[in-house]
């Protein structure tokens, strides 16, 4: 979990304007949930193909929600499983990695149709991606940092008979105030005093 305000540094501590939106706040926090729930309400490809949005945990969660929702012909799926780490240098960041699955279904051992959904989903991301690079001036301005890599992976056929699936990372950095205080502490802790 990110530090508060009064522990980490946040774009009102560091005196930096934001613009206000719902799906970031000042601590450094961005929602990844919150921002891929809105995209899919909100495009056309992914309403026409009958995406349904749900928030899942884990892979496993992930495969639980495709066995729950057979009447659902296909899912965006934000893991709210964050992996990351902090990283310890002259500018200490801490990283948090959101995981997006995809899948649509198709008739069982019908490799055109998983292929046809494959294209689809390909094309989805495109579409997300677009609107993530606009997002990511936003978050900029806030000192969330996106990573601008973001792959694209298709899970293997034989992961749910019936089921093309795929999944892309998003990994975010905001800037993390490692400095030591004692206030946090019931007593010194090594050279410190």
């Amino acid at each position: 979990m990110l530090k508060s305000d009064s522990q980490s540094a946040s774009p009102r501590s560091l005196n930096i304007d934001s613009a206000s939106t719902s799906l970031y706040s000042l601590n450094g926090d961005w929602s990844a949930t919150q921002f891929f729930e809105e995209l899919v309400a909100k495009n056309k490809l992914a309403v026409a193909e009958g995406f349904t949005y749900c928030k899942v945990s884990g892979l496993e969660g992930f495969e639980e929600a495709l066995h729950a929702m057979q009447q659902a012909p296909a899912f965006c799926c934000v893991s709210d499983i964050a992996d990351g780490y902090t990283e310890l240098n002259n500018t200490p960041r801490t990283r948090r990695i959101k995981t997006v699955f995809l899948a649509m279904r198709h008739a069982i051992d019908d490799m055109d149709a998983r292929n046809e959904c494959m294209e689809i989903m390909r094309e989805l991301f495109r579409q997300l991606m677009s609107v993530l690079t606009l997002e990511r001036v936003k978050l900029e301005q806030n000192c969330i940092y996106l990573d601008p890599r973001i792959s694209f992976n298709e899970i293997d056929r034989y992961f749910f008979s019936g089921c093309a699936c795929a999944y892309f990372q998003v990994a975010v950095d905001v800037f993390t105030d490692l400095r030591y205080n004692a206030d946090e502490w019931a007593e010194s802790i090594g050279s410190q005093s």
